[in-house]
């Protein structure tokens, strides 16, 4: 029978919202979902995603970072920094879950940013990951000046920045021009399983192939005609994080 139990988890004095969904009570894989950008836990295609994990046997952390959802901070005040250290909080607590054998870390847009990230600085505990729409193109376009719907000047930051309707502050652009995926994804050996639209407007598909190529061991799943969050065909979506699944741990 599924369970959830709902709480926060502590980092450094930040309050992070976090729901455990569990498929049983048997010992098994667990994986950390995460939104993206403006997101939180209860978005549509989180729940799918959630849900396709819990038929396919794997427990589920969703974890709100800082700004978003129910979690501590303003969302204006919010970077892929602070993002980084709030994942590693959720690996460290997942890790002391006596019931995780396997641990998976997956993540939406900016969410599928850290995915990556966390992949490559969390090598030989995460065995796989799932980036979904990964919005990898925002150390590039805070480098280059024109990111989120923003232009500015990416030598003279201005402090406060406006991109989706929402305040930023300057730090989330200062943060993320020294962010480079690329390394971390060198880091990575294990499976990653990528889905993104085709039709994406605000992450284009080609950011997808590009990860796909410099990874070792992924498949990417395009979701023909559809965009960002996977609207029109989330049974792609959930189909394909079954299908990675029933490889993974070996099941029909």
């Amino acid at each position: 029978m599924e369970q959830t139990k709902e709480f926060f988890i502590d980092c450094d004095g930040t309050r992070l919202h976090a729901k455990l969904d569990r498929p049983g009570t048997d010992r098994g894989p667990l994986c950390i979902l995460v939104h993206g950008f403006t997101g939180h836990m209860e978005e549509n295609h989180i729940l799918a995603a959630r849900d396709a994990m819990i038929d396919a046997g794997v427990s589920v952390l969703r974890v709100e970072m800082y700004g978003h959802g129910q979690s501590d901070g303003e969302f204006r005040y919010h970077t892929m920094y602070k993002w980084v250290t709030n994942a590693l909080a959720a690996v460290k607590y997942a890790k002391s879950l006596d019931f995780v054998t396997d641990l998976y870390f997956c993540g939406h847009s900016q969410g599928g940013l850290l995915t990556m990230l966390i992949g490559g600085m969390c090598v030989g505990e995460i065995k796989a990951i799932l980036p979904l729409s990964p919005a990898w193109m925002i150390p590039e376009g805070a480098r280059t000046g024109h990111l989120l719907g923003m232009e500015f000047d990416p030598v003279h930051i201005p402090e406060t920045l406006s991109g989706w309707g929402r305040k930023l502050d300057g730090d989330y652009v200062r943060v993320a021009q020294t962010i480079h995926v690329e390394d971390e994804i060198a880091r990575f050996d294990g499976p990653v399983l990528i889905v993104h639209g085709t039709e994406d407007d605000a992450v284009p598909f080609s950011y997808a192939e590009k990860a796909h190529e410099l990874y070792k061991n992924s498949t990417l799943v395009p979701v023909e005609g559809d965009g960002h969050c996977f609207t029109q065909h989330l049974d792609v979506m959930k189909d394909a994080i079954r299908t990675f699944y029933a490889k993974e741990l070996h099941t029909p």
